[in-house]
């Protein structure tokens, strides 16, 4: 199942949204760093996630659901959380 990841978009979605500029992360990686990201020229790692959420008080599953979200919508949002507990379910009953 190939699914197009957009977590620049996402990641920029919530620092908006918290208020954050790209100076805001110069302690976790530097505004050129953020830049990229959002502009989807760099990927983070999952470590790098982690410490972006910190300064975004999210937790770091927010930014991958977001990342993954076709629209920023309930809708949407509702539907890919129904299929991530279904698979998770099945995983976790074995």
């Amino acid at each position: 199942m190939k699914q197009q990841n957009q977590f620049g978009a996402a990641f920029r979605a919530v620092r908006l949204a918290r208020g954050l500029t790209q100076e805001d992360f110069a302690h976790e990686s530097g505004r050129t760093y953020i830049s990229e990201l959002e502009r989807g020229l760099k990927q983070p790692t999952l470590q790098k996630i982690d410490e972006l959420a910190v300064p975004l008080t999210v937790h770091p599953l927010t930014l991958l659901i977001l990342a993954y979200l076709k629209k920023f919508d309930d809708q949407s949002c509702e539907e890919l959380l129904c299929l991530v507990r279904s698979e998770l379910r099945e995983v976790l009953s074995r």
